[in-house]
């Protein structure tokens, strides 16, 4: 569908021609391409005014050659909300990212509700029990807090890309964190 999108063989008129199309994805091609190029994380972040000191921050992304930017816009226009913005100074990738907890769940939850997803499919249902336990302040409690934390640990991979053992977020004391799934007490 996208052939040479980014080439600076094509003119404006083309390359618009090609942008307008892809605004009008495919929900089934969306599916697919997030189960390829995107990622549903949950950080845990020190936050001195939450109720436990720590605060969970759900972001749905998909990252692309910067080249492919049309294909992330088009994803702003799929799912009515999110922004697109370069990785970084030095980098040629650009992300499409959502990451306002309303947008998530009244958008994008349902997107992928209705367009199941296969490789990211468990990722995406502790994804949106998070996002959802969040809005009806499940966090508050601190079993609450810990179950959801163990959650996102279980995500990507279980946790091995976290900066902090679990231990640390729970205070090192909890029977939630002896009970942790020894990948999430490992630091890398």
């Amino acid at each position: 569908m996208m052939g040479r999108m980014g080439s600076d063989n094509l003119s404006a008129a083309d390359n618009q021609q090609e942008t307008e199309k892809i605004l009008q994805l495919d929900p089934h091609w969306v599916a697919g391409f997030v189960d390829g190029e995107g990622c549903f994380s949950v950080s845990v972040h020190r936050n001195d005014g939450a109720p436990h000191g720590w605060q969970l921050n759900p972001v749905f992304q998909v990252s692309q050659h910067r080249d492919h930017r049309a294909v992330l816009e088009a994803l702003t226009a799929t799912f009515g909300c999110g922004r697109v913005r370069s990785k970084g100074a030095h980098s040629s990738v650009d992300v499409f990212a959502v990451d306002s907890n309303i947008h998530l769940e009244q958008q994008v939850l349902p997107f992928f509700e209705q367009h199941r997803l296969v490789v990211n499919a468990d990722d995406f249902s502790s994804f949106a029990t998070i996002v959802r336990s969040l809005r009806r302040g499940d966090h508050r409690r601190r079993d609450g807090f810990e179950s959801l934390v163990q959650l996102a640990y279980g995500m990507n991979r279980r946790g091995r890309q976290r900066k902090r053992p679990i231990a640390v977020i729970f205070g090192g004391s909890s029977e939630t964190t002896r009970q942790a799934p020894a990948s999430s007490l490992e630091k890398i």
